[in-house]
């Protein structure tokens, strides 16, 4: 995460963290890994905004949900 600034890392915790808080437990240790990458590979694709960000993490929680209801 080195290769962010300090204002795309605070988006990055802030939507991190509001997102894992939908799930039980503020998300495992998997759920949490899988949102962080998704927004590591957006961060990495110039989206680095606030609201760029969440909507790449929101769409991670509902992959991760789909994917644990059809399991």
């Amino acid at each position: 995460m080195d290769q962010f600034d300090d204002r795309t890392r605070a988006n990055m915790d802030v939507v991190l963290e509001e997102v894992c808080a939908e799930l039980p437990h503020g998300g495992d240790h998997e759920s949490r890994k899988y949102i962080a990458e998704r927004l590591i590979e957006a961060a990495r694709g110039g989206k680095v905004s606030l609201g760029e960000l969440t909507y790449v993490g929101r769409r991670a929680l509902v992959h991760l949900l789909n994917r644990h209801r059809s399991a």
